[in-house]
């Protein structure tokens, strides 16, 4: 669960940390203090919600932090640009990875819950990332959605590999949206 300080709301509503006191100690924004110090902190789901209940701009890297993360792993930057755009109505965080390097170091940083990834990429195929993943237990839970051209047997060898899931290029938005929230339990 993450909280912000007075301190914190204060700088991303642009107002003065009074202010910020005075709403939570008038109630209309929720929080809590912590014990001993009574320094006030706020979660985030409730700051969020005070600002849209006031019609305040939600600052996207708050909007971002409680959306499941979505990597999305391709060498050819269309196609992965492609995938993002058909992901937006989902409410995801979505980052793109240019290659299979790529995508090992931002899984290390990132931990997405699902990951979609091409299977033909120079140096680092989609093979090898699979096999990364599984092997990484900070990153084993990820889910990964193959989205590739190669034929039925190379999509169920990855499938046996670790996939849980393959979808063939060129692919329906639908059915790729589909599938991802079918990935990540999102309601229907």
């Amino acid at each position: 669960m993450k909280t912000l300080t007075t301190g914190d709301i204060a700088k991303y509503c642009d107002v003065n940390q009074r202010t910020v006191i005075r709403w939570l100690d008038k109630g209309a924004l929720k929080g809590f203090k912590l014990p001993g110090r009574g320094n006030n902190r706020v979660k985030l789901d409730d700051f969020i919600s005070f600002l849209k209940k006031n019609g305040m701009p939600v600052p996207e890297e708050l909007a971002r932090e409680g959306m499941p993360k979505v990597l999305v792993v391709d060498d050819e930057l269309p196609v992965a640009n492609a995938i993002r755009r058909t992901l937006k109505p989902l409410e995801l965080s979505v980052e793109i990875a240019n290659g299979g390097f790529e995508a090992g170091s931002q899984l290390m940083i990132q931990k997405p819950d699902l990951m979609t990834l091409d299977l033909s990429m120079p140096g680092m195929n989609g093979f090898d990332v699979i096999k990364f993943v599984r092997n990484t237990p900070e990153i084993a839970h990820t889910r990964i959605l193959v989205i590739s051209a190669l034929n039925e047997d190379e999509l169920n060898r990855a499938i046996e590999m670790g996939a849980n899931a393959a979808l063939s290029k060129p692919f329906e938005n639908e059915v790729l949206r589909s599938a991802v929230a079918k990935l990540l339990a999102l309601p229907a």
